[in-house]
């Protein structure tokens, strides 16, 4: 029955090496990630943002000037015209250095999930596996028994090996938020020189703090999964082999589903508990 324990091993496998990969993602900066080549287009797509941003801040900061005065008059008046340079300068400000900003943002979610991660006392993901007891059993099963077990095997197999891959995907498409959010922001980022416009910039910032936010999110649940992991369930060597698969793969599964449901999650719950 060997083949039914290196199905559940080869599962297993797959997901320890997911939650590896994971681990090492929520560490590492949109700089580093696959060597920076992809940081380097994104850089470049900002740089030529960055000429549409500048002429789109001079539209809106002139559609922000006529809702705000009735008439011209208005605007040459001392306080007026030094309120909209301000404004004026600080947005040009925001447009050009939004890279710079984007990344100092970006510094502070990842300086939470490094101490989160010191907090935790762990350097990486403890691993799943499958009980020496329950491997003994499954390997001692008569023909008639094997048939339940292979198919209990195989469905739970497939479905730790399917857990895996939607979680990794999570994970990469927070990575490829980042790098959309950096591409197009001196577009949003120009709404700040009107009035009138000022909202889409901010809705924007707030949603790039979500992002960045989502990384202590996925790292506290993973460091939950991992103290779940480490402990051993209970096993009960009276049991006949197929209740004690089904058992441990229920309980594992369980515990895999929640994992993956909070990370897939973990946008919303940042939006609720920062009201982002």
């Amino acid at each position: 029955m060997s083949w039914i324990t290196n199905n559940l091993r080869t599962s297993l496998d797959t997901w320890n090496s997911k939650m590896n990969e994971i681990w090492q993602l929520v560490t590492q900066s949109p700089q580093d990630f696959r060597g920076g080549g992809i940081w380097n287009v994104v850089q470049n797509i900002n740089g030529t943002m960055q000429a549409i941003g500048l002429a789109l801040l001079v539209l809106f900061f002139v559609v922000g000037v006529a809702k705000q005065f009735g008439n011209f008059a208005e605007v040459k008046k001392p306080e007026h015209a030094f309120k909209l340079f301000i404004r004026f300068v600080l947005a040009k400000g925001i447009v050009t250095y939004g890279l710079e900003l984007m990344l100092a943002i970006f510094n502070i979610g990842q300086g939470i999930v490094q101490k989160i991660i010191t907090t935790s006392g762990l350097t990486g993901a403890n691993s799943s596996y499958l009980p020496q007891e329950i491997a003994y059993a499954v390997d001692k099963a008569g023909f008639f028994d094997s048939i339940p077990l292979g198919a209990v095997s195989i469905l739970g197999g497939l479905f730790i090996t399917v857990l895996s891959f939607v979680m990794i995907l999570t994970v990469y498409g927070r990575f490829f938020k980042l790098y959309l959010y950096t591409a197009i922001a001196p577009i949003p980022l120009s709404s700040f020189a009107g009035q009138g416009t000022e909202q889409i910039g901010r809705s924007f910032i707030k949603s790039y703090i979500g992002v960045c936010l989502e990384g202590a999110i996925i790292v506290i649940s993973c460091i939950i999964f991992t103290m779940f992991a480490s402990t051993a369930p209970e096993i009960n060597t009276g049991d006949d082999a197929i209740t004690m698969v089904w058992k441990y793969l229920g309980e594992l599964i369980f515990n895999m589903l929640v994992l993956v449901g909070t990370i897939r999650m973990s946008d919303r719950i940042v939006k609720e508990m920062m009201g982002l």
